[in-house]
């Protein structure tokens, strides 16, 4: 399934917020029954179905936008990575449960953000689904700053992994920020908003953490983009086999 060049804007831009989320969602999902006590399992659970569940309303009112008939489920399980348009930092894979908390953690201190000024938006679909979305926000930062400071301030082998961690992902933040022509005509429009004007919310909130935290912010020169125009890692690929392989195998399959 293939969202044609000349789709509506409004189209493309509901696609991109979704597919940020259903592809985070997923990656949470492989670390159920892994996280390092019950009540975190939980919580990871939990929080990958927040992303899933907006995800899903994002998608289910793209399909109304575009009025072919598609479903939600059409836009989740029957695109290509290269038809995907996530930033790269949600699809990177998690070793173990810090490299989980980073991605997180960066991720939750820029949605916070997104889905604050996009609870304002001139369009009362997407600002609804965003102001439902802030609620969850909020919770998700509280939740994952906790971590990296319990884990960044506590031992010295906790304090050298969580580090660790966060340099790995650091290098896929910049991407957060970049504005395309989309961006841009969505702002304009009042319906969107510009991802450049929320790096200096967001370097706040991560900055005052990691000082917390006892870590440093990396310092990487280099910022790897191009999910927004489905250039991809190689991990893409291996997450929607699996995620798609029920569908793909068993089309139209009922419950």
């Amino acid at each position: 399934m293939t969202i044609t060049a000349t789709a509506a804007p409004l189209l493309k831009y509901l696609v991109r917020l979704a597919d940020d989320n259903v592809v985070l969602g997923q990656r949470l999902s492989e670390y159920i029954a892994s996280a390092p006590e019950l009540e975190e399992d939980l919580a990871v659970a939990n929080i990958g179905l927040d992303h899933i569940g907006v995800a899903q309303h994002l998608y289910s009112y793209a399909a109304e936008v575009e009025g072919e008939g598609r479903t939600e489920d059409d836009f989740a399980f029957w695109r290509t990575e290269r038809e995907f348009t996530n930033v790269l930092l949600v699809e990177q894979p998690h070793e173990g449960f810090g490299e989980l908390i980073a991605r997180q953690f960066l991720f939750d201190a820029y949605q916070l953000e997104l889905w604050e000024a996009l609870s304002l938006s001139s369009d009362e679909r997407l600002a609804g689904i965003a102001a439902k979305a802030l609620k969850e926000a909020r919770y998700h930062l509280r939740h994952t700053a906790s971590w990296v400071v319990r884990l960044g301030d506590g031992t010295d082998e906790s304090h050298r992994r969580m580090q660790d961690a966060v340099g790995a992902m650091w290098r896929f933040t910049g991407e957060l920020f970049e504005a395309d022509d989309l961006d841009r005509q969505m702002a304009a429009e009042g319906v969107g908003v510009d991802p450049t004007t929320l790096r200096e919310a967001w370097t706040a909130t991560v900055d005052e953490v990691l000082a917390e935290a006892t870590l440093h912010r990396p310092d990487d020169p280099y910022q790897a983009s191009g999910g927004r125009s489905g250039m991809h890692s190689e991990h893409l690929g291996h997450l929607l086999a699996e995620m798609q392989w029920m569908q793909r195998t068993y089309p139209g399959l009922q419950w």
